[in-house]
């Protein structure tokens, strides 16, 4: 009888874990040279995504990558190699800012927020340092960092 209810109990743990794995959704994020914000984009340039959902950056075109420059404390960032797929699950709140190396200069950038935007201020002042070093395309950034709420 024990043992009945033990593997009872067992089961029903096993299927709320994987219930809530199976929550977590799944976003898409392009690598692009052209798209509606212009040329060298990310789409969307923002996102929001709740905690626990995965990113995936898809190279739609070729010569471009995903690094991060800005993420709240405790989350891990990421490296993405030239022309790779790469897909970051996104556990803590907060916001996170990213950008293609070979043209960040050409405000290749984007920003994904993960439930609430707990690290607002930090990430304010990480996209104007950010913002600084642009070419091109300076206010791409800031249009990205005003859709955070």
């Amino acid at each position: 009888m024990m043992l009945k209810k033990t593997r009872s109990i067992a089961s029903a743990v096993l299927l709320c874990a994987v219930s809530a794995s199976s929550w977590a959704a799944e976003h898409e994020i392009k690598m692009m040279n052209v798209g509606k914000m212009g040329t060298m984009v990310f789409e969307p340039g923002y996102l929001k995504v709740e905690p626990g959902d995965k990113v995936k950056f898809l190279a739609t075109d070729p010569g471009h990558d995903t690094v991060s420059v800005h993420v709240p404390a405790g989350a891990e960032g990421w490296t993405g190699g030239i022309n790779n797929e790469v897909t970051v699950t996104l556990d803590k709140e907060g916001v996170y800012i990213y950008k293609c190396n070979p043209h960040a200069v050409l405000a290749m950038v984007g920003v994904i927020q993960v439930g609430n935007a707990t690290n607002l201020a930090e990430a304010q002042a990480a996209a104007k340092t950010l913002s600084a070093t642009f070419a091109t395309n300076k206010d791409r950034l800031d249009k990205y960092m005003a859709e955070v709420k």
